[in-house]
């Protein structure tokens, strides 16, 4: 649980000249192997690539000050007739997890989702094993549509579930 003394981070739109403070973040995550399908192979640039997607697209970040807590970024799930729903990835560093980042990055996407008018938000893959993430949506009101068992290997568990999570605007 965020400290209630700690103040909510601030989320603003991403800028290029953030992307040097982005990395750590994504390359932490991504090469933990614990949360997320990237290849933790990637090259900074192919992430840069993968992370930082142009309008309509948006992305995010968390800061406290010049500190870049987290990131995220949103779009349509699908193109053409999918368009209609929303999905997103969201990262958040290490050092400032349990200090309500996700969920401040999190309640930032629905607010957006919901401005853009998309009929709902659904997560595509989202490893059994990420429970604090699990936990952070089920509060927010996303449910487990499905899980496809063994999809996503983990370091330490294993072959674990990927879920798709949705929360219908």
């Amino acid at each position: 649980m965020a400290d209630p003394k700690r103040p909510v981070p601030v989320i603003r739109e991403a800028r290029e000249e953030d992307w040097p403070r982005i990395w750590p973040i994504v390359h932490d995550v991504v090469t933990a192997q614990e949360t997320f399908t990237y290849d933790p192979a990637m090259s900074e640039d192919d992430a840069r690539k993968l992370w930082l997607l142009p309008a309509p697209a948006r992305v995010v970040v968390a800061v406290d000050g010049d500190l870049v807590l987290g990131t995220a970024n949103m779009y349509a799930n699908r193109p053409g007739p999918g368009d209609h729903i929303a999905s997103g990835s969201l990262m958040v560093a290490g050092e400032a997890r349990g200090m309500g980042v996700g969920r401040a990055l999190v309640t930032d996407m629905i607010t957006w989702a919901r401005r853009e008018g998309f009929a709902a938000i659904q997560f595509n893959a989202v490893a059994d094993s990420n429970r604090s993430a699990i936990h952070l949506y089920e509060s927010l009101g996303f449910t487990t549509l499905g899980t496809a068992p063994g999809a996503f290997r983990h370091p330490t568990e294993g072959h674990v579930g990927l879920r798709i999570m949705w929360l219908p605007l």
